[in-house]
């Protein structure tokens, strides 16, 4: 999150600088024009006192990570573009009743004290040193969780991964790259040419023979590496490291087919004589046995008319009907503003990895079978929910293509929200007033 990641190298970590080129440089101009409009954004306007606050944060982080500064008046429009940006998310989040209940608040403000590594108390002393009330500090990271929702559900709402996109990728270099299985490997070499008698290639073989028996009774294969490998690595254990299937010869990555970590392949020869590979761990695992969650839900949607708390001592009374008369999927059509679920009693069917938002994930994992949860916030709004069932299923194909998905679908999300942000700007009517504006400039609708 921006407004917490800003406020991190502030709170000791990057005090606010009381001196320098750039303070300096906008000190006497900032105190001059603290009540001053430095911008109109539709129905609301920034503050030149907010500038201000915004570059003295932004000049900590640039003095803290030792890089060259901009020009004063180009930090300064940089820094004002963004404030405009968040007005206009604001703006729209209010349209759209988002809101941020104290809770998430709290939860939120714990994680950045977490983070910087100090109590409460610390916590608030620093911020009072930066100037800056525990109050101001808590609309600020409320203001940024507001603005991350809108963001997320604006942006999301704009991608859309085919199955063709995820077919093409998977068939790509890339993508093979990126599904096969990765090998932490030890391996034995017993040379012998391609051109040795059959003598020496026997003997070569039982000795390979000899020392995968004595690897998968127990013996320590770095050991029997150093002891026996001609190998290359064979002074480190016949260590590899970690390899993917796709970097290995393809004589070794056949050999590795059906094995999983512990095991130890057959010896396999080349002309360089016989191999022996032993798996030290794997991931990317070619079978994918994955926890699915049968679960029903039920979501409330707070707005200028219902409120969080309302919101949560409704569900609580829902919850309550549903523990005494066995009817959430009855309370769910009657009750929930889920349009996707609401005409199924809430039922959301077997979950898939990654299919949630962390805050459903870690209600519905807490959740005991035939148990319903308490009221949690998401961004979508309050919800309760009732676990169904659990069972582990091989969902192999399923899995890869769900992350190959999520991957596609978050690198084209940075893309997505600079369009969104350049779109919502060019669409508002936004008047700049900055002090050594020689005219103001008008943008978007009037």
């Amino acid at each position: 999150m921006r407004i917490i990641k800003k406020f991190i190298p502030k709170l000791g970590l990057a005090p606010v600088l009381a001196a320098g080129a750039l303070i300096a440089a906008t000190a006497t101009a900032q105190v001059r024009n603290l009540d001053r409009v430095v911008a109109v954004v539709d129905d609301d306007v920034v503050m030149a006192s907010e500038l201000a606050q915004r570059m003295n944060t932004i000049a900590s982080q640039i003095q803290a990570q030792q890089v060259q500064a901009p020009p004063v008046d180009v930090l300064r429009r940089q820094v004002l573009e963004q404030l405009i940006i968040e007005r206009l998310q604001l703006q729209m989040a209010s349209r759209a009743g988002v809101t941020v209940s104290e809770s998430e608040l709290d939860q939120a403000i714990a994680r950045v004290q977490q983070n910087a590594g100090v109590s409460p108390e610390e916590f608030r002393q620093r911020l009072l040193a930066d100037g800056m009330s525990m109050k101001s500090f808590r609309q600020q990271i409320r203001q940024e969780l507001m603005i991350r929702r809108v963001e997320q559900g604006s942006v999301n709402r704009r991608i859309q991964i085919t199955d063709q996109d995820i077919d093409n990728f998977l068939r790509s270099k890339e993508g093979e790259f990126w599904k096969s299985p990765q090998f932490e490997l030890g391996h034995i070499l017993i040379p012998v040419s391609s051109s040795a008698p059959t003598s020496e290639v026997t003997q070569a073989r039982e000795k390979a023979e000899d020392l995968a028996q004595q690897a998968k009774d127990g013996a320590d294969f770095r050991r029997l590496a150093i002891a026996n490998s001609a190998g290359q690595n064979a002074l480190s254990g016949g260590d590899l490291g970690w390899r993917k299937t796709v970097e290995l010869p393809t004589l070794f990555a056949d050999a590795l087919t059906d094995l999983k970590a512990g095991d130890v392949t057959e010896p396999f020869r080349s002309d360089a004589g016989f191999h022996l590979l032993k798996i030290h761990a794997q991931k990317g695992a070619s079978e994918q046995l994955v926890e699915q969650t049968k679960v029903r839900h039920i979501l409330l949607k707070p707005s200028a008319i219902l409120t969080d708390d309302q919101a949560y001592n409704k569900l609580i009374e829902l919850r309550e009907e549903a523990m005494a008369s066995d009817n959430f999927s009855e309370l769910a059509r009657e009750n929930s503003e889920d349009i996707g679920s609401m005409l199924s009693g809430g039922d959301l069917g077997w979950s898939m990895p990654g299919q949630f938002v962390p805050e459903f994930t870690q209600a519905m994992d807490a959740t005991e079978i035939g148990s319903i949860s308490l009221p949690f916030r998401s961004q979508f709004g309050w919800h309760i929910l009732q676990v169904e069932d659990r069972r582990k299923q091989d969902m192999t194909d399923k899995y890869i293509r769900n992350q190959a998905a999520n991957l596609l679908r978050n690198r084209r999300y940075e893309e997505e929200l600079q369009n969104w942000r350049r779109e919502i700007r060019d669409q508002a009517y936004v008047e700049i007033k900055l002090p050594d504006s020689e005219t103001t400039e008008d943008s978007g609708n009037q």
